[in-house]
Formats: C-alpha cells, structure tokens, sequence
C-alpha cells in the first residue's frame, strides 16, 4: 500500500518541474524578459537539441534482450485500439476531424511516464514494475512519437505545397494558409482545390521525409536503441566523452521542455488557453479512454490492468512547433500531473480490491 513517505517522493519529483514552468511563465508575463520571436526560439532550442539527446540518453541505457514483449504487445493493442476508433470518429461522423484525430491520440496514449510514472509505479509495484515503465516509454519514443511526427510533418507539407495561386483561381480569394496558426482542416474549408493543383502523392512524401531527415527527432531514439543492442550484445560501455557529451544536453531535457511551456501559458489570454469543455475532454480521454485501451490491451495478452499517466511533455513541444492544438496539450501536461497522483491512487485501490 502506497504510504507518506511514497506520496513525499512523487510530490518530490514533481514540484521542480513546476519551477521550471513559473519561470518560463514568469519570465514573460511578469519580467517581460522574451519577446514573442525570442520565446519561439527557445521551443525550437527544446524540439531540436535538448529532447531528442534525452531520447538518446535513457533509450542508449535500456537491455533490450529484456524486455518484456507480452507488455508491448498489450501496449501496441490498446494504441491500435484508439487509431481505428479516431479514425472511424474523423471518417464516418459529421463532426469528425483529422486534425483532432491527431490530438485526441496523443491525450489517449502518450504519456510522462519516466518524470511521474517512475516513483509512482515503484510505490505502488517496485522495483520490477519501473522496468516496465522504462520499456514503455523507449517504445513509445521508438514508435509513437516518431509515428506523430510523421504525421505532423505530413499535415504541415500538405499546407505548404498547396500554393495561395493555385487555390485562388478555384474560389476567386487571395487566401493564405498559415499552417502554424491555423489547423489544416479550417484552412481547406476556405478554399477550393481540384485534382489539378493538389499535390501529387509522391512529392509530398519526398518533402515529407527531407524534413524528417533534418530533424534529430526522427532518428534519436534509434541511435540509442542500436546502441543499446551493440552494448548489451558485447558488454560494451559508452565511452565517456560521448556519454558527457550527451548528457550536458540531455539532462536539460525536461527542465527546458517545461520552461518553454510556461513561456506558451504566459502568451496566452486565459491560464486555461483551451477553456474548461476542452479540458475536460482531455481529462477525459487521458484518464478514462486510455486506460480502458490499455486495459483491453492487456486482458488480450493475458496481463493484469493498468493505470494512466500524465501528459507527455515531448507532445506538447511537437505541438507547439507543429501548429496543432499546442493550448490543449499544455493544459493536458499541467492538470495531468496535477491530478495524476490522486487518480493513480484512486485506481491501485481499485486494482487492489478487484485482485
């Protein structure tokens, strides 16, 4: 049973991460320290250095002949389970947007799981359970998180190749789409395209995988994993001038990724930017809808339950750069880890009462 001194350390793992997000929000709206520019700046310092040398950092120190597969096969299941959902809601529904698809999944399925679920799980399961953890976030960095960017890079070259002229002779306005402010679905309401001024598919991929080549992001989390495979393998050590060198960046990390979010809570009109309906669908979806998946996931595999996780902060940095609902991530990672430690106590009680 989850005691004082287990509840002491999770408040202490997360309290400086907060203090990373009132300077950030400090910074701006009290000190007035950043300009606008300057505050994009920074979210592209996070999005291209220090995230993906932290992706490096802990997926290099992963064994992975020791994983647990039935584990990620339950994890690959419930993340198929809300793809086919959201994309039969964005498909076959008169309110159904893809754009939202792309949000709505990382609300279900990505999560903080190394800053929060680490303490938490070793309250709740011990030493064994934080494996899983571990695991869990190195296939989520491999997998997901490069799927999303994938995606977000797609959306964005679809917005870019579609040109203001081409539109214009269609639907007689001179309108210009801003991929950063504006979602993809909003903009494509506003004009019309026809088949002859559409991008063809091939140049669009073309596009689509030159900017994934330019973006450290994409292949992080594979150079750490092949280098985990050669070191496992042959018992090898990182020299430690390579090691250094990664972790002087690297453990800036989640520091940097909460400061820039504060810096985006304080451009915004409202704490909330996204407003209460939003938040709680996100919460939501977070707390319900993802660990309903998960635990589908695991009964098919023949685990036993689960429980939800915070927000993933590296969601919201992809947001943020990408132009797609960055005010309902941010609000998700903040109530997220507000909330998170009461809500995963709620359900290791529940657990522990139906075993």
């Amino acid at each position: 049973m989850i005691g004082g001194d287990d509840v002491y350390k999770v408040i202490v793992a997360m309290v400086p991460l907060y203090v990373a997000l009132m300077l950030g929000y400090g910074s701006v709206k009290w000190w007035k320290v950043f300009t606008a520019e300057q505050c994009d700046a920074i979210n592209r310092l996070v999005c291209y250095f220090t995230l993906p040398l932290f992706t490096v950092e802990f997926t290099a120190h992963v064994d992975p002949f020791q994983m647990n597969y039935p584990f990620i096969a339950a994890d690959v299941i419930s993340k198929v389970i809300i793809v086919v959902v959201l994309a039969f809601w964005a498909k076959c529904t008169s309110k159904g947007s893809y754009c939202w698809s792309i949000t709505s999944f990382s609300l279900c399925t990505l999560t903080n799981s190394l800053v929060v679920g680490v303490p938490l799980i070793k309250a709740m399961y011990g030493p064994t359970a934080v494996d899983l953890v571990v695991q869990s976030s190195v296939f989520q960095a491999i997998i997901w998180l490069t799927i999303l960017l994938f995606i977000l890079e797609f959306r964005r070259s679809s917005a870019g190749l579609i040109t203001p002229s081409s539109s214009s002779s269609n639907s007689g306005n001179r309108v210009v789409v801003d991929d950063q402010s504006k979602d993809l679905e909003e903009s494509s309401n506003e004009i019309s395209v026809e088949e002859s001024s559409r991008p063809k598919f091939w140049t669009l991929m073309r596009a689509v995988w030159l900017k994934l080549a330019m973006n450290p992001n994409a292949y992080a989390c594979i150079i750490g994993l092949v280098w985990a495979f050669v070191a496992n393998r042959w018992h090898l050590e990182m020299p430690s001038i390579v090691e250094g060198s990664i972790l002087i960046m690297s453990r800036a990390g989640t520091g940097t990724a909460m400061f820039s979010m504060g810096i985006f809570m304080a451009l915004q009109e409202k704490l909330i930017a996204c407003g209460t309906s939003l938040t709680v669908i996100g919460m939501v979806l977070k707390f319900i809808a993802g660990p309903a998946a998960m635990a589908i996931g695991c009964i098919a595999v023949g685990l036993h339950g689960d429980a939800a996780l915070p927000q993933s902060i590296t969601s919201f940095i992809f947001a943020k750069e990408y132009g797609l609902h960055a005010d309902v991530l941010s609000t998700a990672v903040i109530f997220g880890m507000l909330v998170s430690l009461p809500v995963l106590i709620a359900y290791y009680a529940i657990l522990e009462y139906v075993n």
